[in-house]
């Protein structure tokens, strides 16, 4: 199965921001015996190229790694020549779009408006994030589905459990999950990986029911 099929079907990334290498890979295991299998390690993130080879390298059979907070394009192409199968950024830059497609990997940059979201799209996007969900809503999806109805969508930012299964309905391809999954800067231990689970576990069983 390609990668955006991939993403189309599980439609949860889990984005893991602010821990290191060890950690990252500990998180990434909780989270698929939950049930997640897409990864985003952002590359804010300490040590991020580090820590998205080392998954490539353990985990590649379970998941799909991916780098997010991507800014410019030698940083998409560092993060592909690390290991990510795909790029998302929070922002709109078509040169970072440009150098991810160069290598084949599926591109996924930010936008809020239409007219942001069409840019992006003729630009190369496999996918668009829109960016913050929070301040746009589920119905947004719907809305800018009205013109735009080939698009495809990933709300990130907000969405949570209470709301996550209405993104989806509403049309989004998929979500991108933060700290709603996986809480940032928390002390990693067994109790925290075993509730990481527990909301992977809770996230998974609502994409069950559609």
């Amino acid at each position: 199965m390609d990668i955006l099929k991939q993403v189309e079907k599980e439609k949860l990334i889990a984005i893991i921001r602010g821990y290191d290498t060890k950690e990252t890979i500990k998180i990434a295991k909780a989270l698929y015996e939950g049930g997640i299998r897409l990864l985003e390690v952002t590359l804010n993130s300490d040590n991020a190229l580090q820590t998205i080879g080392a998954l490539h390298s353990e985990l590649e059979n379970d998941v799909v790694i991916g780098a997010g907070t991507v800014l410019d394009s030698e940083s998409a192409v560092l993060a592909i020549k690390a290991g990510a199968k795909f790029i998302i950024s929070p922002t709109l830059d078509i040169e970072t779009i440009k150098a991810t497609k160069r290598y084949g990997v599926i591109s996924i940059p930010a936008a809020f408006t239409p007219t942001e979201i069409l840019s992006a799209q003729e630009a190369g996007a496999d996918i668009v994030k829109l960016f913050p969900a929070s301040s746009l809503g589920p119905n947004y999806v719907k809305d800018v589905h009205g013109p735009l109805p080939h698009i495809k969508l990933l709300p990130t930012g907000g969405v949570n459990v209470e709301n996550v299964t209405e993104f989806i309905q509403k049309g989004a391809v998929g979500v991108g999950l933060g700290s709603s999954l996986v809480p940032n800067t928390v002390n990693v231990t067994d109790e925290f990986l075993e509730q990481v689970t527990n909301n992977a576990k809770q996230f998974t069983s609502k994409m069950k029911t559609l």
